[in-house]
């Protein structure tokens, strides 16, 4: 019997882990989202496996019929904190595709040409569509041809991100079956989107409180984190990034032009400052431009 391929219709299906109905009682703890955001490894590692697990229990038979590639939320240079996530889950996931005497899964990346600053996570659904509407999402069609597609993110609030991750595979005529998984999602229209700020700053509410979890050696870079320190006055951040070492500096620095960052007023006079401490002062990372010079 013969396939009409015009005919095909691929499956797509939503998966969240937790569901947000109220605002006052919550399915996972606010604090741990918040660090989470902010760079803390261990929830990162927390959330990845809790999510892989309840997605395997409820879809294995989906994931034994192709092979699978994982597509983390996108991004520039600098990976966002759903990346960390990511990680985990499929550490987990391939765990029990190899029980399974399966192929273990690949991870591909969508690159994103960012085109704002604003802080997404306080704005209104139709502003933050408005502001991702504007951004560019570019894959490599060739790497997921006939796999079982997983678009991982950590929460959805308005839907806007899968909005445009949809506008994208019309675009490059994607095909593929395919999972939109989060974390959590927003189930209650009443609730403001704005929630995901609370959601985001519930711990860290200051520099001093990111700080902590940097000391503790549990930190990762994330975009969020370079934008954060960036953007803080003049006087903090220099009192910040004095109690840094040269690794650390560096690291930000990096990353921070890398993603474009030099380019946009808000964060260049703290971006600069990092700069003169790099290679007016610092010896140790003097020796790292003669490393590249050598």
């Amino acid at each position: 019997m013969s396939i009409h391929l015009k005919n095909f219709i691929p499956m797509q299906k939503i998966y969240n882990l937790y569901d947000v109905k109220s605002e006052e009682n919550f399915p996972f703890k606010p604090d741990d989202y918040s660090e989470f955001k902010y760079g803390n490894k261990q929830i990162s590692k927390k959330f990845g496996y809790a999510l892989a697990e309840g997605f395997i229990n409820t879809h294995k038979n989906d994931l034994l019929k192709k092979d699978i590639v994982v597509l983390p939320s996108p991004y520039s240079f600098i990976p966002t904190a759903t990346f960390s996530m990511t990680i985990y889950f499929i550490y987990k996931l391939n765990y029990w595709l190899k029980k399974q005497n399966k192929k273990t899964s690949e991870i591909v990346k969508i690159h994103r040409d960012i085109t704002y600053k604003e802080d997404y996570g306080n704005l209104s659904a139709k502003r933050r569509l408005e502001l991702i509407g504007n951004d560019k999402f570019h894959i490599d069609k060739l790497v997921i041809k006939d796999k079982l597609l997983l678009f991982l993110d950590d929460i959805k609030i308005s839907g806007s991100h899968q909005f445009v991750i949809e506008r994208m595979i019309k675009d490059y005529k994607i095909d593929n079956d395919r999972f939109f998984i989060y974390f959590a999602a927003l189930k209650n229209s009443t609730i403001h989107p704005k929630i995901e700020n609370f959601f985001n700053n519930a711990k860290i509410k200051s520099i001093y409180d990111l700080d902590k979890i940097i000391e503790i050696g549990n930190f990762k870079f994330n975009t969020r984190v370079v934008k954060f320190i960036l953007s803080q006055k003049t006087n903090e951040f220099e009192k910040f990034i004095g109690n840094k070492k040269p690794n650390f500096k560096e690291n930000l620095y990096h990353l921070a032009i890398g993603n474009g960052y030099h380019k946009m007023d808000v964060y260049k006079q703290n971006l600069n400052y990092i700069e003169r401490l790099l290679f007016d002062k610092n010896d140790s990372v003097n020796e790292f431009k003669s490393g590249l010079s050598n």
